[in-house]
């Protein structure tokens, strides 16, 4: 399903091998929380997402943790930067803003952290309005307003 729900918004979008159910599962053990169900279903499907300019649109499963695990406690970045536990970070533009499913409170929609001025805003629905709308304008500042 996630594979040509993508393609027919961009026919050049890359996959990876699919990740494993004990891959993700270790995953969630490693980050204490539940990765969000579409975001599950995604990397079954393909272990990341790679769009225009070979773009991550979608991180495969260790980059997900590494960096969830580093933002959430890193000090450096708890003394520049408001909190990011609420986030789970899933992917980015290229050009350092990430986009994340908010997860305290927990809801489908997704947020881009743009990371020069730490502004977190909305962006998509959900998984699938967010490839849409990333794969579909083919530039890294679709989100921009």
């Amino acid at each position: 399903m996630w594979r040509e729900a993508a393609t027919a918004v961009f026919p050049g979008v890359g996959f990876r091998e699919p990740a494993q159910a004990p891959e993700l599962a270790a995953a969630e053990k490693q980050l204490r929380r539940t990765l969000p169900a579409e975001l599950r279903q995604l990397l079954l499907e393909s272990n990341g997402v790679i769009g225009h300019t070979h773009v991550a649109t979608v991180w495969p499963i260790n980059q997900i943790v590494q960096t969830n695990l580093h933002f959430w406690s890193d000090q450096a970045f708890a003394q520049l930067y408001m909190p990011f536990t609420p986030f789970l970070f899933f992917g980015d533009n290229g050009g350092g803003d990430q986009f994340a499913f908010v997860q305290t409170p927990e809801r489908p929609d997704i947020f881009v952290w743009e990371h020069e001025s730490d502004s977190r805003r909305w962006v998509a629905n959900n998984l699938q309005d967010y490839l849409s709308r990333a794969l579909r304008d083919g530039g890294d500042g679709w989100y921009q307003l």
